[in-house]
């Protein structure tokens, strides 16, 4: 991770760590880096979460943007998928989306995707992030006409449905669907895309007011979900996070169907139809054991990365795979998108069901899952510096491998959009590995918190 840059674009409390001074000095330099200098008025899109600060920090953002001279395009409240759509159809040079993802509303960041609509490499981050810190480039301070102006895409919203649609050959006529919004960036969009393919809604939690994204609902709170499938005799449900590029979904018993789980029915689909590049899914280090060998089963190769969908797409693009995803709802549909999209995985994986006439808790069992625990313990910055050194740390990390054997794994990691480590555990007894975390967590509570 670099200075600025976690695993998924800056993030922070929004005007205490994430001030309007920052955001306008990356504005400045990320336009400056991201654009050929002998463009006169790059044009620059920018899209925002619910979230009350986004626009405060959109001002400040377009402030910078425009200041060394990028005409920018307000596309408002997207997706942040959306942002990486529209760069290609508007043929702008750079995107940005404010957005903290699945953080609570305090929190809020900046995603910055390049003319291509991926998200940007480690090194075009340092190049800004040196620019930020470190002052190591001039940045042009236009005047007159040079300096930048500001336009409205009031097609925005449109025009990402309509490509979501155009990837579903299958409509969902007669489906029962839940889809939870996490008072998000769905909110503007999922209730005329299901509506439009077919779907009987029941859309939750689409209601934002500021202040309650992510708040005891969308994907990283489920429960509420699960149960309003199953009271409510429905098919499936489906959940988003904030800025709306994860999906996990519920099936018809109200049980949680999460990334993996939502990777092996859609992978295991795309191989039987010829679809799969090289028979090849990439996840990470994260993705249940079970997944693995889900894939040794049906003769295809299971390629983990670092944790972040950025270093999943990496991989598909250095060696031409077209599927992959993480265990919390980032999937990445290669041919469809340049990023992970909640609602076009949702699609996918709808069409999906509707077309085998199945039930998703019958797809679901072609993968067994083992057992996993998360504990997360809250360090301070330096804490998650001193993890990579502190021998007892190490030493209570290697005594629980001995423990687990063959028979399971432990990771330890530092979250790349969080002031955390989170401890993960996997084996065979839940119990078991669940004491087996809480005791590596305790020692780095003692040490490192």
């Amino acid at each position: 991770m670099g200075r600025l840059f976690g695993t998924d674009g800056v993030r922070g409390v929004a005007n205490s760590e994430l001030t309007c001074e920052l955001a306008m000095n990356i504005g400045r330099a990320a336009a400056t880096v991201l654009t050929d200098n002998n463009h006169r008025h790059p044009k620059i899109l920018i899209g925002k979460d619910t979230r009350i600060s986004s626009d405060m920090l959109e001002a400040a953002m377009i402030a910078g943007l425009c200041s060394v001279g990028a005409n920018v395009v307000r596309l408002g409240v997207v997706p942040t998928p959306a942002v990486a759509f529209l760069v290609g159809k508007y043929k702008a040079d750079a995107g940005v989306m404010l957005t903290a993802s699945h953080n609570p509303c305090e929190f809020n960041g900046i995603k910055i995707f390049s003319g291509d609509g991926y998200k940007l490499p480690d090194a075009l981050e340092e190049q800004i992030e040196s620019i930020v810190l470190d002052h190591k480039q001039e940045i042009p301070c236009p005047t007159g006409g040079d300096v930048g102006c500001v336009s409205e895409a009031p097609n925005a919203v449109r025009d990402y449905i309509d490509h979501i649609k155009s990837t579903v050959p299958f409509a969902l006529d007669g489906m029962r669907i839940a889809v939870d919004c996490a008072n998000g960036c769905a909110s503007r969009t999922a209730k005329t895309l299901f509506e439009e393919l077919g779907a009987e809604c029941h859309i939750l939690f689409d209601q934002p007011n500021g202040v309650n994204v992510n708040d005891n609902c969308g994907s990283t709170h489920m429960e509420k979900l699960m149960t309003y499938v199953r009271e409510n005799h429905l098919d499936v449900g489906v959940a988003f996070d904030g800025d709306a590029d994860r999906c996990l979904a519920v099936d018809e018993k109200g049980q949680l169907v999460d990334g993996d789980y939502v990777m092996a029915i859609c992978a295991a689909d795309m191989k039987s139809r010829g679809k799969l590049a090289k028979n090849a899914v990439v996840g990470t280090i994260m993705t249940n054991m079970g997944f693995s060998r889900f894939c040794d089963e049906l003769g295809m190769k299971f390629v983990p990365t670092k944790v972040g969908d950025r270093y999943v797409l990496e991989e598909m693009q250095l060696e031409g795979y077209n599927f992959g995803g993480e265990q919390s709802g980032h999937i990445i549909f290669l041919d469809f998108a340049t990023t992970g999209d909640g609602q076009l995985t949702a699609a996918q994986l709808l069409s999906l069901v509707h077309r085998r006439q199945a039930r998703l808790s019958s797809l679901a069992t072609l993968m067994t899952r083992y057992p996993q625990v998360m504990v997360n313990v809250t360090v301070k910055p330096e804490g998650k510096l001193r993890f990579y050194t502190d021998e007892e740390v190490k030493r209570a990390v290697e005594e629980v491998k001995t423990k687990l054997g063959t028979s399971g794994r432990i990771i330890v990691r530092p979250s790349g959009t969080e002031p955390l480590l989170r401890v993960m555990v996997e084996g065979e007894d839940e119990g078991y590995i669940q004491a087996l975390a809480d005791s590596v967590a305790n020692v780095i509570r003692n040490r490192l918190a």
